[in-house]
């Protein structure tokens, strides 16, 4: 696609944009909620870098319908959003929470009636913290508890939900918060980590059986996968089986189970030294591999592995003289000893990533390639810069946000999935993130991903120049 000509996207093609529950919501104790893992993390001095919270966020619980409105005016088809389980079982055991239920409704119907369709993600990493209580995603009957909150969903929900997600990003729940301890519930332990990653595989099986006893076998269920794009430092054989360690454990745990039925080969070998899998149980798998209509795909950057080495030479921070790791829990993953990740090269973003939007054509893809009847859809995408405010008389309230790079990471990542498009994929939908400025984890309020800029003192929303890019490819069905 030169600069001359324009990809035209297919006219059924969904533009979306996404948020999730905890990020944008605010009103942390309202209406019955209780505190999730990531409430009690954010008390903890000094894990979040601004020693933010929560608590107030984006305000959305309350501002809903402003922000439907600027997605009718941002000319959006779908919404990706998350429920906060703990706004629906407060309590262990205990029953449905209707004022939460009663929420979710208003916001179901307002985007309906604004012709937006809703995709309703069910965990967005908000774990209730009753539930690590009593041993957290490791534990078995966390899975359990799952496929109940989703039978609950869908029969409060029934068919306003167009699409059913049931996980956000498994990695990052498994990895970074049993793994590293980088998001909550902050542990170190790989053995933790793979229980959970098992664990939240089988609450995904046990939520699509829940919702389609509910809704009927027409529901349209997905998950979201935040697939690692690893490049080989080389083709060297080391180098290349250091991108096989590293995809396996960061893609194919979750892709092989879910939409293959079984784990994948050489997956117990290589983290014998982590656990024994004493929590893969029989019939697991089969609940685990359930059909499914879509297959979400959340993409940022790509990640450069080389084998490590062990000659003391190497740059990564966490290994000391004669090559030994001083800290294995420095990578989230298990089983990575022999993967050394490379810095990030090019101009990078506001979080430090770089910038390659080739590896979400490539991505897709691989994906349409190996599962062609699978529906693809770029479920998040997008980039932290650091944004300032200009006064615009012309603008919408008089006050803009210049994002030229922030312009530029969309035109090409859209770019891209028009490549995909091209190359046969059955792409059909790409969702941007985020529709809003948010809590970002760890990072708290220090980073920017929104098409709209808010001010957290006022919550006043201001458009940028990505927002109204966005509305126009939109508007144009091309790029």
């Amino acid at each position: 696609m030169g600069q001359e000509s324009k990809f035209i996207f297919p006219s059924d093609f969904t533009w979306g944009t996404a948020t999730a529950a905890f990020q944008v919501e605010g009103a942390a104790h309202e209406d019955g909620r209780t505190d999730s893992i990531w409430d009690t993390y954010c008390a903890r001095p000094g894990v979040v870098v601004d020693g933010s919270n929560g608590d107030v966020a984006c305000d959305q619980y309350h501002r809903y319908p402003e922000d439907i409105a600027l997605m009718k005016q941002m000319g959006v088809g779908a919404y990706r959003m998350s429920i906060s389980w703990s706004r629906i079982f407060p309590t262990a055991g205990g029953p449905v929470n209707q004022a939460g239920l009663d929420h979710y409704l208003k916001v179901l119907d307002m985007l309906r009636d604004n012709g937006i369709r809703p995709v309703v993600t069910l965990y967005h990493w908000d774990l209730p913290q009753y539930l690590q209580d009593a041993g957290g995603w490791p534990s078995r009957d966390t899975a359990l508890r799952f496929g109940d909150y989703a039978s609950a969903l869908a029969a409060s929900f029934g068919d306003r939900v167009d699409t059913w997600t049931t996980l956000n990003e498994p990695w990052c729940a498994a990895y970074l918060g049993y793994g590293n301890g980088a998001h909550a519930p902050g542990i170190k332990d790989y053995d933790q980590a793979l229980a959970a990653v098992h664990h939240l595989n089988l609450a995904h099986g046990l939520a699509c059986q829940a919702i389609r006893a509910q809704v009927g076998q027409d529901a349209r269920l997905s998950v979201t996968l935040n697939l690692q794009v690893t490049r080989a430092a080389s083709d060297s054989p080391e180098d290349l089986a250091a991108k096989k360690r590293a995809d396996l454990f960061a893609n194919e745990v979750f892709l092989a189970p879910m939409l293959e039925g079984a784990y994948p080969e050489g997956v117990s070998q290589a983290a014998r030294g982590d656990t024994d899998w004493r929590f893969v149980q029989d019939g697991d798998l089969e609940t685990i591999h359930q059909p499914l209509d879509v297959l979400g795909l959340n993409y940022y950057a790509t990640t450069y592995v080389k084998a490590r080495r062990a000659d003391g030479e190497s740059a990564d921070a966490s290994v000391g003289p004669e090559g030994k790791l001083v800290d294995r829990h420095a990578n989230a993953m298990p089983a990575q000893d022999s993967v050394e990740g490379q810095a990030p090269q090019g101009e990078l973003t506001g979080m430090g990533w770089n910038q390659e939007p080739q590896g979400l054509a490539d991505v897709l893809v691989e994906m349409g390639r190996r599962f062609p009847d699978m529906e693809l859809m770029v479920t998040e995408n997008g980039s932290a810069w650091d944004d300032q405010v200009s006064q615009d008389p012309n603008a919408p309230g008089g006050k803009i946000v210049h994002d030229p790079k922030r312009v530029a990471y969309l035109e090409e990542h859209v770019k891209a999935v028009a490549k995909a498009i091209q190359a046969g994929c059955r792409v059909t939908g790409y969702f941007a993130w985020s529709l809003l400025d948010n809590f970002e984890w760890a990072l708290g309020y220090t980073k920017r991903f929104g098409l709209i800029r808010i001010d957290y003192d006022t919550q006043e929303r201001i458009w940028k120049d990505s927002g109204l890019r966005y509305a126009q490819i939109i508007r144009d069905r091309a790029v």
